[in-house]
């Protein structure tokens, strides 16, 4: 009989920890006859298997096909070894044998069997912190590998008697759950600041609906951060929280309660309902249906909407009497989510009428990921909660390499092997606050995947922050263009490492001529590029001051494109604008007093929107040209003409024919509607004129202008029908998020081929 087994060891690599993965294997021995043991530690899991020849082939089949839903097989490689003739299957203690890394599962929603048991379960009856292998926290609160409860924030609370027999049993759902606790023994709710304990059923729910219910604003400790929560239906709570939160005019995220609720409110295609009841539960933006408080979207006709992913938002939605409330990250302006009960405490004073935190330390903070759908496929726009720490796989070797990210929605990586490991939603680092968050964060993602920086890569700009961070790490310091980091980033999701036309636009980075580029045309790999065309530039008077107030960009392109006669012109932005002040504007337009040159995409959107009425100043980054797409004509195929002179797009035709339009009173969204078709003639042609230069055919759109989904679904279309291979981002930000993986892949081919930088 000894002579019939055979034995193979098995590593497999991926997000198989954190998630039920060893209890799933144990079955699947069972199921299928296989003698040995399986391991955990921090290069994956390890499985020792022997049996007969027919039963290996099952079980590894069952390992690739069953796998549990939230895991994700990056590898499964077998060899043969000796059999040792184990009479059963085990499951082995933890170990870490290297600084190789395996995945940290990132947070999880709360499962249906954990919901269930929350009805049945004695010990776990309406118990508001449920989990088991398959949900739960996880990214949150791991402060070191190997995944295992005492290197977590779980380690203060000592499992009773009852969860740990559940714990020990590998055939148990929360055999080796690092979270897994109950009424008894686990975390608890706690009105702030007495500090008092809520520990049984809904009771800490039942409360908030009260006060929800009564038109207040609560502050609630979530999975990666403190939420404030209102009424969505209440106009008067709503701008009550806008008022003291200082979110006069950005739009406000809300979660519903299920999916019902969410299709009576909003247009949901097939592929936004997967998104939304997804494991990772993002919010959603999706198209308006039915107003709620008419607040909460402050004139646009989409919605940030996220279902329950914590079992207390279902128990809250048992209790309330709205089946929407607002749900947004509890900060003050652009800080970063407040995680600390005493910060809580501190922030929301005078803001919300009660704060609910709970006994359990967030290590890791989270902001909500949010997403969209656009051309029937899943696009991040803040890669974070559900997403963080999973990472990027390359086909290039990363180990050692930081990427700094970029300045404005930031986010830094990490090289290991082949991945990129990247960083949650950073922020505007700017911010004091936030600069401590990076910094905070790069030091306990170096520390929990065992990284040594050997390479640092950073953005060309002098002054960004970032860039000073990966300058003072001690290593070389490589310095990537941040449009061309942009069509990197989207090249390495892709796994592109050839030449490609590059189109990257979006509203500012730092440019080898030292001017400010943002409507980028290349022909480019990941060594170099080459500017191939690029936007008109602009003077913009009072340089950042631009993006708060658009006027002043429209004023500029008057001016450039039709001088002083500007003033003659018989339209209401003309009429509108203070004479005295548009005159100093252009003095200092003329003898270039802060007034940087720029061609970014984001600037002309920002002109548009202000020319025709839509945006004259801003209350929050990229507003303008949110109200210009959300302007759009639906069915509407005008356009206005441009030209191309000597390798920049020139828009002289393109705003006389809008002033033409606005003289005539043509509707707004008609205009609105034509513009975008010009910028997407433009790609075209552009596109076009590059394939019958170089005979390429792959062409890369990135940069955070195509978070407009009109441009995307356009542009890619008409491409695609043109024959071209055309590759956008989903799984990665297609704005500043996105920057530092496009960096890594950029620093680790250079280092692969042993070249410059070629800019």
């Amino acid at each position: 009989m000894k002579q019939a087994i055979r034995a193979i060891h098995i590593h497999i690599t991926g997000l198989v920890q954190g998630v039920g993965f060893r209890p799933f294997v144990y079955r699947m021995a069972k199921k299928n006859s296989i003698c040995g043991w399986v391991e955990n530690n921090n290069e994956g899991v390890q499985i020792h298997a022997e049996g007969n020849s027919h039963h290996l082939d099952a079980f590894l089949a069952d390992i690739k096909a069953c796998a549990p839903p939230a895991s994700q097989i990056g590898s499964i490689n077998s060899i043969p070894v000796e059999p040792t003739y184990f009479e059963s299957f085990s499951i082995q203690k933890s170990s870490n044998l290297s600084d190789a890394i395996t995945h940290v599962s990132p947070d999880i929603a709360v499962c249906a069997e954990c919901l269930a048991d929350m009805e049945t379960q004695p010990h776990r009856l309406a118990y508001p912190f449920i989990n088991c292998t398959n949900c739960g926290p996880r990214f949150t609160i791991i402060k070191s590998l190997p995944y295992d409860r005492h290197l977590t924030t779980m380690q203060p609370f000592a499992m009773c008697e009852t969860c740990k027999e559940e714990y020990t049993h590998v055939l148990d759902r929360r055999f080796h759950a690092q979270p897994v606790a109950c009424m008894h023994c686990g975390p608890a709710y706690q009105i702030l600041p007495t500090n008092e304990l809520i520990s049984q059923g809904d009771e800490v729910a039942k409360r908030i609906a009260f006060e929800i219910d009564k038109g207040r604003i609560i502050a609630l400790k979530g999975l990666g951060g403190y939420h404030l929560l209102c009424d969505a239906l209440d106009n008067e709570a709503v701008l009550r929280l806008r008022l003291k939160k200082n979110r006069e005019g950005k739009p406000l995220a809300v979660m519903v309660a299920d999916m019902d609720v969410a299709s009576t409110y909003f247009h949901l295609s097939p592929v936004e309902k997967v998104c939304l009841a997804s494991w990772q539960r993002p919010i959603v933006l999706l198209k308006n249906k039915v107003s709620l408080a008419h607040t909460i979207s402050k004139g646009l006709n989409t919605t940030g909407v996220v279902l329950p992913y914590m079992p207390v938002h279902f128990q809250l939605f048992k209790a309330l009497k709205t089946k929407a409330i607002v749900l947004t990250s509890g900060n003050l302006s652009d800080e970063p989510v407040i995680i600390s009960d005493q910060e809580a405490l501190a922030s929301f004073d005078g803001l919300a009428d009660l704060v609910v935190g709970y006994n359990r330390e967030i290590y890791n903070r989270a902001d909500d990921s949010v997403v969209m759908v656009a051309g029937n496929k899943q696009r991040l726009i803040r890669r974070s909660r559900g997403y963080v720490p999973s990472p990027v796989t390359l086909k290039l070797d990363t180990e050692g390499i930081f990427a700094a990210g970029a300045e404005l929605s930031n986010t830094f990586a990490l090289g290991k092997g082949q991945q990129a490991i990247i960083s949650q939603h950073i922020g505007d680092l700017k911010n004091g606050e936030t600069l401590h968050f990076y910094e905070e964060s790069y030091g306990r993602f170096a520390s929990l995947f065992r990284f040594k920086p050997q390479l640092a890569v950073c953005d060309s700009h002098p002054d960004y922050l970032s860039a000073q961070f990966a300058r003072n790490l001690g290593v070389q310091c490589i310095e990537v263009q941040h449009h061309h980091a942009h069509i990197a980033s989207c090249m390495a999701e892709h796994g592109l490492n050839e030449k490609v036309i590059g189109i990257a636009l979006d509203g500012t980075g730092y440019g080898t001529d030292g001017t400010i580029w943002g409507g980028e045309f290349f022909v480019c790999d990941l060594s170099g590029f080459e500017r191939k065309y690029h936007f008109d530039p602009v003077p913009l008077p009072g340089g950042d001051q631009v993006t708060k107030q658009p006027w002043r960009t429209a004023l500029s392109y008057l001016y450039k494109y039709f001088g002083s006669d500007l003033f003659k012109m018989d339209i209401p932005f003309i009429r509108n604008i203070d004479k005295e002040q548009s005159e100093f504007i252009i003095q200092m337009i003329d003898k270039g007093i802060n007034s940087p040159v720029s061609s970014g995409a984001g600037r002309l959107f920002d002109g548009v929107s202000a020319l025709i009425g839509l945006c004259h100043e801003t209350d929050y980054h990229a507003e303008a040209p949110m109200r210009l797409e959300a302007a759009i004509k639906p069915g509407c195929k005008g356009k206005y003409l441009f030209d191309l002179h000597d390798g920049k797009v020139v828009f002289y035709k393109t705003f006389y024919q809008i002033i033409k339009d606005l003289k005539t009173q043509t509707p707004i969204n008609e205009v609105s509607a034509k513009f975008h078709n010009t910028v997407v003639t433009i790609l075209i042609k552009v596109a076009r004129l590059l394939n019958k230069e170089t005979g390429l055919k792959k062409i890369v759109l990135s940069g955070g202008t195509f978070q407009n989904r009109y441009l995307l679904e356009t542009t890619e279309k008409l491409l695609t029908d043109m024959g071209f291979e055309v590759y956008t981002q989903s799984t990665v930000p297609s704005n500043d998020g996105g920057i530092a993986l496009g960096q890594l892949a950029i620093a680790a081919n250079l280092r692969a081929m042993g070249k410059n930088y070629n800019a």
